[in-house]
């Protein structure tokens, strides 16, 4: 799937999608975003509307608490 796929997909499913990569492919959010050369604030702001933010810890998109 390319990036301009990935991107008009509903913030929802990109959250799915997004966090299944990193747990099985990606050892972070650095690799996943040069793998789809994706922009770290395009991906942060299409997920923070939907209120979830990455945690490096986890290495996945979870939602603001």
């Amino acid at each position: 799937m390319d990036i301009s796929t990935l991107l008009r997909l509903d913030a929802n499913i990109l959250l799915g999608i997004i966090n299944e990569k990193l747990r099985l492919e990606c050892d972070g959010l650095e690799e996943l975003l040069a793998y789809y050369d994706m922009s770290e604030e395009l991906l942060a702001v299409r997920l923070g509307q939907i209120g979830y933010h990455y945690d490096p810890l986890s290495n996945q998109f979870k939602a603001h608490t």
